[in-house]
């Protein structure tokens, strides 16, 4: 597909995800993430937070291209403090129109990303996306929702005002935290 047309996808489903009426942010400390699929960029069937063997895992929520930045810096992060759980990018694109657009969009992303990083991201459309952007809210898109989860796929920490070096820090020790209890 040529790089026009893919573009041009990509800004048709941007708007139409966009043109969604915003759900107010909200904290869901505490609260289970809701049983969703999707696929990774590698093709396979994705189910969260079930597939996460049991075991902590940090999700990166995105709800549009341009919290690719944030999701970066906290990717960064995470592996140069060799943060020792399991994390996920998770784009998250809710709404009809996108959904029809997946396989373009996905292929998109593709074209971005190294193929020996496809496995770590797995993308979220339609009614799927939906639940996460309940869960969250999707107000200030371009902030990540950085979501760690226990093994039970119960939300143990969250944030969403972008990426803080501090912050990073004290995601970090509450997954070792959850790593080390879980882990005894």
């Amino acid at each position: 597909m040529n790089r026009s047309v893919l573009a041009l996808l990509l800004a048709l489903a941007a708007l139409t995800g966009a043109c969604s009426s915003p759900v107010p942010n909200r904290d869901p400390l505490g609260e289970p993430f809701p049983g969703v699929r999707g696929s990774s960029l590698e093709g396979d069937e994705v189910e969260l937070p079930g597939d996460l063997a049991g075991a902590p895992a940090v999700l990166l929520l995105g709800y549009v291209q341009d919290a690719q930045f944030d999701a970066d810096r906290w990717l960064i992060g995470l592996l140069q403090a060799e943060t020792p759980v399991r994390f996920l990018e998770v784009p998250t694109i809710p709404g009809f129109a996108p959904g029809l657009f997946a396989g373009s969009i996905d292929e998109g992303m593709r074209s971005g990303i190294p193929s020996e990083d496809w496995g770590g991201v797995v993308t979220l459309y339609r009614d799927d996306a939906a639940r996460v952007v309940a869960l969250t809210g999707n107000e200030r898109p371009r902030n990540m929702r950085v979501v760690l989860l226990d093994a039970e796929g119960v939300v143990r920490w969250f944030h969403d005002r972008g990426f803080s070096a501090g912050k990073l820090l004290e995601l970090d020790a509450a997954a070792r935290d959850l790593a080390g209890a879980e882990g005894s």
